[in-house]
């Protein structure tokens, strides 16, 4: 196979996809345009096809790491890099697709499960409001703050913003620890105790604050902090 660019248009990975949309497209399509360039004497869509051909199919190529992707004839740091990040952003997806859709939440490990892989290797605090709905179902996650190693100072007026936006019956506030640390610290205690006592006046409750640390979290409410 020659190169890419010899191709007709209409028969190029890009093209093709923005003339047919991504499900128009094969695996080994859809693989080349995350690769974007082959390697020598190789197309991009050469290289792609024998990823295909040696793991099978799309989702045994997922589960591989980066360091079994290098050892493929083609495949350098810049390319397996590449498909690694591409398989974990679409993994994160069908994770929250799922919980968005179908999942009612009722515990602080069924909020656990999403954030843990978004913010366990984070080297910066972030601060998440969970918007739920009167069935307890996600409705929509938005990040409002990004600090440095355990500093993100939030105020009530950013958080019920996103709230009444988004008709939330109740919240749900998330942060995580870069530090490693899952235990909240006086500030984040004090911020929570003001975050409930605005709650309650605008009549949209706190159902709990998460702190994200690693691969552990600690739950206010477990902690009768809330």
């Amino acid at each position: 196979m020659g190169r890419v660019k010899d191709l007709p248009l209409d028969d190029r990975p890009r093209e093709k996809l923005l003339l047919r949309g991504s499900q128009g497209l094969s695996d080994a399509e859809l693989l080349a345009i995350l690769l974007r360039t082959g390697t020598k004497g190789k197309s991009v869509l050469n290289v792609a096809y024998e990823l295909v051909e040696r793991y099978g199919n799309l989702a045994s190529l997922s589960t591989k790491s980066y360091s079994e992707l290098i050892k493929t004839n083609g495949i350098k740091r810049d390319k397996a890099a590449t498909l690694v990040a591409a398989f974990e952003l679409g993994k994160r997806t069908a994770i929250q697709s799922k919980w968005f859709s179908e999942k009612k939440i009722s515990s602080p490990d069924d909020v656990a499960q999403i954030f843990l892989p978004m913010l366990k290797d984070e080297l910066h605090e972030h601060f998440y409001v969970v918007c739920l709905n009167s069935a307890n179902k996600i409705i929509r996650m938005e990040k409002i703050s990004t600090g440095n190693l355990d500093s993100s100072i939030v105020h009530p007026r950013e958080v019920f913003k996103v709230a009444i936006e988004n008709s939330a019956k109740s919240i749900i506030l998330v942060h995580n620890h870069p530090s490693g640390n899952p235990e909240p610290s006086n500030e984040d205690i004090a911020i929570t105790k003001k975050l409930v006592e605005v709650s309650k006046l605008m009549e949209i409750p706190v159902f709990d604050h998460l702190i994200i640390a690693e691969n552990h979290y600690t739950s206010f409410v477990q902690k009768r902090l809330i």
